[in-house]
Protein backbone atom coordinates (compact mmCIF):
# COMPACT_ATOMS: atom_id res chain seq x y z
CA UNK A 1 0.00 0.00 0.00
CA UNK A 2 2.62 2.49 0.61
CA UNK A 3 4.49 1.87 -2.49
CA UNK A 4 1.38 2.25 -4.26
CA UNK A 5 0.96 5.19 -2.54
CA UNK A 6 4.07 6.71 -3.30
CA UNK A 7 4.08 5.91 -7.02
CA UNK A 8 0.83 7.70 -7.21
CA UNK A 9 2.41 10.89 -5.23
CA UNK A 10 5.18 10.03 -7.94
CA UNK A 11 2.87 10.19 -10.76
CA UNK A 12 0.78 13.36 -9.66
CA UNK A 13 3.57 15.93 -8.64
CA UNK A 14 5.26 14.31 -11.86
CA UNK A 15 2.10 16.01 -14.14
CA UNK A 16 1.59 18.80 -11.95
CA UNK A 17 5.81 19.92 -12.42
CA UNK A 18 5.28 19.39 -16.29
CA UNK A 19 2.02 20.97 -16.31
CA UNK A 20 4.05 24.15 -14.52
CA UNK A 21 7.01 23.98 -16.99
CA UNK A 22 4.86 24.08 -19.88
CA UNK A 23 2.80 27.09 -18.80
CA UNK A 24 5.84 28.72 -17.03
CA UNK A 25 8.34 28.50 -19.62
CA UNK A 26 6.99 30.39 -22.66
CA UNK A 27 6.11 33.20 -19.92
CA UNK A 28 10.06 33.17 -18.85
CA UNK A 29 10.98 32.97 -22.51
CA UNK A 30 9.34 36.48 -22.95
CA UNK A 31 10.03 38.35 -20.44
CA UNK A 32 13.69 37.26 -21.72
CA UNK A 33 12.93 37.66 -25.06
CA UNK A 34 12.00 41.62 -24.18
CA UNK A 35 15.41 42.29 -22.21
CA UNK A 36 17.11 40.78 -25.36
CA UNK A 37 19.11 43.42 -27.81
CA UNK A 38 18.15 43.43 -31.36
CA UNK A 39 15.07 42.41 -33.53
CA UNK A 40 15.51 38.46 -32.87
CA UNK A 41 13.73 35.73 -30.78
CA UNK A 42 16.44 33.50 -31.11
CA UNK A 43 18.58 33.02 -28.12
CA UNK A 44 20.91 31.18 -26.33
CA UNK A 45 19.58 30.97 -23.15
CA UNK A 46 16.22 32.46 -21.22
CA UNK A 47 18.66 34.95 -19.04
CA UNK A 48 19.90 37.41 -21.83
CA UNK A 49 23.40 38.09 -21.58
CA UNK A 50 23.47 41.60 -22.35
CA UNK A 51 19.87 43.03 -20.97
CA UNK A 52 18.43 46.40 -21.99
CA UNK A 53 15.54 48.32 -21.67
CA UNK A 54 15.59 49.67 -25.26
CA UNK A 55 12.38 47.77 -26.18
CA UNK A 56 10.21 49.07 -23.47
CA UNK A 57 11.63 52.53 -24.11
CA UNK A 58 10.86 51.74 -27.90
CA UNK A 59 7.28 51.90 -27.21
CA UNK A 60 6.13 54.86 -25.57
CA UNK A 61 9.26 56.85 -27.91
CA UNK A 62 6.27 58.24 -29.64
CA UNK A 63 7.19 57.21 -33.39
CA UNK A 64 3.46 57.78 -35.39
CA UNK A 65 3.72 54.44 -36.26
CA UNK A 66 3.93 52.39 -33.18
CA UNK A 67 1.11 54.49 -30.99
CA UNK A 68 1.40 51.62 -28.23
CA UNK A 69 0.59 54.25 -25.21
CA UNK A 70 -3.01 55.11 -27.49
CA UNK A 71 -3.41 51.22 -28.15
CA UNK A 72 -3.42 50.44 -24.06
CA UNK A 73 -5.55 52.77 -23.50
CA UNK A 74 -7.83 51.65 -26.05
CA UNK A 75 -7.92 48.53 -24.73
CA UNK A 76 -8.52 49.35 -21.19
CA UNK A 77 -11.55 51.74 -22.05
CA UNK A 78 -12.65 48.65 -23.96
CA UNK A 79 -11.97 45.91 -21.37
CA UNK A 80 -13.24 48.23 -18.55
CA UNK A 81 -16.37 49.19 -20.41
CA UNK A 82 -17.27 45.43 -21.17
CA UNK A 83 -16.40 44.38 -17.86
CA UNK A 84 -18.76 46.34 -16.28
CA UNK A 85 -21.31 46.41 -18.93
CA UNK A 86 -21.13 42.48 -18.89
CA UNK A 87 -21.83 42.00 -15.24
CA UNK A 88 -24.95 44.50 -15.44
CA UNK A 89 -26.37 42.80 -17.90
CA UNK A 90 -25.63 38.95 -17.01
CA UNK A 91 -26.59 39.76 -13.22
CA UNK A 92 -30.10 40.54 -14.05
CA UNK A 93 -30.78 38.03 -16.97
CA UNK A 94 -29.02 35.18 -14.15
CA UNK A 95 -31.33 36.54 -11.68
CA UNK A 96 -34.51 36.48 -13.99
CA UNK A 97 -33.98 33.25 -15.37
CA UNK A 98 -33.14 31.94 -11.51
CA UNK A 99 -35.96 33.31 -9.73
CA UNK A 100 -38.84 33.53 -12.31
CA UNK A 101 -40.90 31.37 -14.49
CA UNK A 102 -41.97 32.58 -17.64
CA UNK A 103 -43.18 31.42 -21.13
CA UNK A 104 -40.48 30.44 -23.05
CA UNK A 105 -37.84 30.10 -19.97
CA UNK A 106 -36.58 26.57 -20.65
CA UNK A 107 -36.08 27.22 -24.88
CA UNK A 108 -34.45 30.84 -23.98
CA UNK A 109 -31.82 28.80 -21.82
CA UNK A 110 -31.20 25.99 -24.85
CA UNK A 111 -30.64 28.98 -27.20
CA UNK A 112 -28.13 30.69 -24.47
CA UNK A 113 -26.26 26.90 -24.67
CA UNK A 114 -26.49 26.82 -28.42
CA UNK A 115 -24.96 30.32 -29.04
CA UNK A 116 -22.49 29.72 -26.27
CA UNK A 117 -21.36 26.83 -28.65
CA UNK A 118 -21.13 28.91 -31.69
CA UNK A 119 -17.66 30.96 -32.22
CA UNK A 120 -17.98 34.41 -32.71
CA UNK A 121 -15.84 34.67 -35.71
CA UNK A 122 -18.20 32.80 -37.64
CA UNK A 123 -20.66 35.60 -37.64
CA UNK A 124 -18.19 38.26 -38.65
CA UNK A 125 -19.19 38.74 -42.22
CA UNK A 126 -22.73 39.45 -40.71
CA UNK A 127 -20.77 41.97 -38.14
CA UNK A 128 -18.66 43.71 -40.82
CA UNK A 129 -22.54 44.55 -42.99
CA UNK A 130 -24.09 45.37 -39.19
CA UNK A 131 -21.51 47.69 -38.57
CA UNK A 132 -21.59 49.48 -42.20
CA UNK A 133 -25.34 49.84 -41.83
CA UNK A 134 -25.19 51.63 -38.77
CA UNK A 135 -22.54 53.85 -39.55
CA UNK A 136 -20.22 52.69 -36.59
CA UNK A 137 -17.49 51.22 -38.42
CA UNK A 138 -14.22 52.13 -36.67
CA UNK A 139 -16.42 52.43 -33.15
CA UNK A 140 -14.63 51.31 -30.05
CA UNK A 141 -18.67 51.74 -28.32
CA UNK A 142 -20.31 49.29 -31.00
CA UNK A 143 -17.18 46.47 -30.16
CA UNK A 144 -18.22 46.94 -26.66
CA UNK A 145 -21.60 46.24 -27.29
CA UNK A 146 -20.52 43.08 -29.40
CA UNK A 147 -18.21 41.70 -26.95
CA UNK A 148 -20.98 42.45 -24.16
CA UNK A 149 -23.38 40.39 -26.39
CA UNK A 150 -20.89 37.54 -26.99
CA UNK A 151 -20.66 36.94 -23.15
CA UNK A 152 -24.08 37.15 -22.30
CA UNK A 153 -24.91 33.18 -23.19
CA UNK A 154 -22.13 31.71 -21.34
CA UNK A 155 -21.66 33.74 -18.15
CA UNK A 156 -25.60 33.86 -17.87
CA UNK A 157 -25.21 29.69 -17.11
CA UNK A 158 -22.60 30.30 -14.86
CA UNK A 159 -24.25 33.16 -12.29
CA UNK A 160 -27.63 31.40 -12.96
CA UNK A 161 -26.28 27.72 -11.53
CA UNK A 162 -24.62 29.95 -9.22
CA UNK A 163 -28.04 31.97 -7.77
CA UNK A 164 -30.11 28.78 -7.92
CA UNK A 165 -27.67 27.74 -4.78
CA UNK A 166 -29.02 30.28 -2.73
CA UNK A 167 -31.80 29.56 -0.89
CA UNK A 168 -35.29 30.82 -2.04
CA UNK A 169 -36.56 31.25 1.53
CA UNK A 170 -34.41 34.49 1.83
CA UNK A 171 -36.43 35.96 -0.92
CA UNK A 172 -39.96 34.88 0.54
CA UNK A 173 -38.69 36.20 4.34
CA UNK A 174 -37.67 39.30 2.41
CA UNK A 175 -41.11 39.94 0.46
CA UNK A 176 -42.99 39.11 3.62
CA UNK A 177 -40.88 42.33 5.48
CA UNK A 178 -42.34 44.20 2.18
CA UNK A 179 -39.07 44.24 0.16
CA UNK A 180 -39.37 44.45 -4.09
CA UNK A 181 -37.67 42.29 -6.21
CA UNK A 182 -35.42 45.22 -7.14
CA UNK A 183 -34.06 45.09 -3.48
CA UNK A 184 -33.99 41.62 -2.76
CA UNK A 185 -31.92 42.01 -5.87
CA UNK A 186 -29.45 44.29 -4.82
CA UNK A 187 -29.53 44.13 -1.46
CA UNK A 188 -29.67 39.72 -0.81
CA UNK A 189 -28.98 38.48 -3.99
CA UNK A 190 -25.67 40.55 -5.59
CA UNK A 191 -23.69 40.37 -2.01
CA UNK A 192 -24.35 36.43 -2.07
CA UNK A 193 -23.28 35.99 -5.83
CA UNK A 194 -20.32 37.84 -5.13
CA UNK A 195 -17.52 34.72 -5.77
CA UNK A 196 -19.77 34.48 -9.50
CA UNK A 197 -19.58 38.28 -10.26
CA UNK A 198 -15.78 38.08 -9.55
CA UNK A 199 -15.54 35.27 -12.19
CA UNK A 200 -17.97 37.66 -14.74
CA UNK A 201 -15.87 40.53 -14.29
CA UNK A 202 -12.93 38.69 -15.27
CA UNK A 203 -14.21 37.34 -18.28
CA UNK A 204 -15.28 40.62 -19.19
CA UNK A 205 -12.37 42.06 -18.92
CA UNK A 206 -9.50 39.74 -20.38
CA UNK A 207 -11.83 38.42 -23.26
CA UNK A 208 -11.50 42.16 -25.10
CA UNK A 209 -7.98 42.11 -23.95
CA UNK A 210 -6.75 39.46 -26.55
CA UNK A 211 -9.15 39.45 -29.24
CA UNK A 212 -7.78 39.46 -32.47
CA UNK A 213 -10.10 38.63 -34.82
CA UNK A 214 -13.44 40.92 -34.19
CA UNK A 215 -11.44 43.95 -33.44
CA UNK A 216 -9.72 43.88 -36.35
CA UNK A 217 -12.60 43.29 -38.27
CA UNK A 218 -14.31 46.55 -36.66
CA UNK A 219 -11.43 48.66 -35.93
CA UNK A 220 -10.03 50.43 -38.65
CA UNK A 221 -7.38 53.05 -38.50
CA UNK A 222 -4.01 52.94 -36.25
CA UNK A 223 -5.79 55.58 -33.93
CA UNK A 224 -8.62 53.56 -32.75
CA UNK A 225 -6.58 50.13 -32.76
CA UNK A 226 -6.35 47.97 -29.27
CA UNK A 227 -3.33 46.12 -28.13
CA UNK A 228 -3.78 43.02 -30.29
CA UNK A 229 -4.32 44.57 -33.56
CA UNK A 230 -1.39 46.73 -33.04
CA UNK A 231 1.67 44.33 -31.81
CA UNK A 232 0.47 42.10 -34.64
CA UNK A 233 2.06 44.89 -36.84
CA UNK A 234 5.09 44.33 -34.92
CA UNK A 235 5.47 41.27 -36.46
CA UNK A 236 4.88 41.74 -39.83
CA UNK A 237 6.06 43.80 -42.88
CA UNK A 238 4.33 47.10 -41.84
CA UNK A 239 6.89 47.56 -39.01
CA UNK A 240 9.75 45.49 -39.27
CA UNK A 241 8.94 42.04 -37.91
CA UNK A 242 9.87 43.58 -34.15
CA UNK A 243 9.88 40.48 -32.16
CA UNK A 244 11.81 41.96 -28.95
CA UNK A 245 9.79 44.99 -29.08
CA UNK A 246 6.26 42.59 -29.52
CA UNK A 247 7.55 41.04 -26.03
CA UNK A 248 7.58 43.90 -24.43
CA UNK A 249 4.68 45.18 -25.03
CA UNK A 250 2.66 41.57 -24.93
CA UNK A 251 4.88 41.36 -21.06
CA UNK A 252 3.01 45.26 -20.45
CA UNK A 253 -0.52 43.79 -21.31
CA UNK A 254 -0.41 41.24 -18.38
CA UNK A 255 -0.10 44.23 -15.56
CA UNK A 256 -3.49 45.15 -15.58
CA UNK A 257 -4.79 41.68 -15.84
CA UNK A 258 -2.93 41.19 -12.98
CA UNK A 259 -4.20 43.93 -11.03
CA UNK A 260 -7.84 43.07 -11.45
CA UNK A 261 -7.29 39.40 -10.70
CA UNK A 262 -5.33 40.52 -7.46
CA UNK A 263 -8.11 43.29 -6.86
CA UNK A 264 -10.76 39.82 -7.45
CA UNK A 265 -8.98 36.77 -6.36
CA UNK A 266 -10.74 36.32 -2.76
CA UNK A 267 -13.97 35.63 -4.49
CA UNK A 268 -12.53 34.38 -8.22
CA UNK A 269 -11.22 30.91 -6.86
CA UNK A 270 -14.29 30.16 -4.93
CA UNK A 271 -16.68 31.13 -8.12
CA UNK A 272 -14.78 29.09 -10.85
CA UNK A 273 -16.04 26.13 -9.07
CA UNK A 274 -19.29 26.89 -7.48
CA UNK A 275 -21.47 27.30 -10.73
CA UNK A 276 -23.01 24.33 -11.62
CA UNK A 277 -26.10 24.64 -13.86
CA UNK A 278 -29.67 23.44 -13.39
CA UNK A 279 -32.75 23.58 -15.51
Amino acid sequence: MKKRRFFRLLLTYSLLAFMTAVIIYPLLWTVGVSFNPGNSLVSTSIIPANPTLDHYKELFAGKESLQYGQWYINSLKISIFTMIGSVISVSFTAYAFSRFRFKGRKNALVLFLLLQMIPQFSALVALFVLAQMLGMMNSHWLLILLYIGGLIPMNTYLMKGYMDSIPIDLDESAKIDGASNTRIFLQIIMPLSKPMIAVVAMNGFTGPLGDFVLSSTILRTPESYTLPIGLYNLVNEVMGASYTTFAAGAILISIPVAVIFIMLQKNFVSGLTAGGTKG
